[in-house]
């Protein structure tokens, strides 16, 4: 789940970062891509790591 948040954090601050530098739509779907990647990837690692409340 919380691999889900952080792609959708991620897509969130990627538009805003590329929006921010004056890109077009392109620039913002590109920037959000890679920013949910990311955050995906570091969700999962979190989810991983950290151990689930019993």
């Amino acid at each position: 789940m919380l691999n889900f948040i952080g792609a959708a954090i991620g897509i969130l601050l990627g538009a805003a970062l590329a929006w921010r530098r004056g890109g077009n739509w392109q620039d913002m779907a590109q920037w959000a891509a890679v920013f949910a990647l990311i955050g995906f990837l570091l969700g999962t690692i979190v989810m991983l790591l950290v151990p689930a409340p019993t």
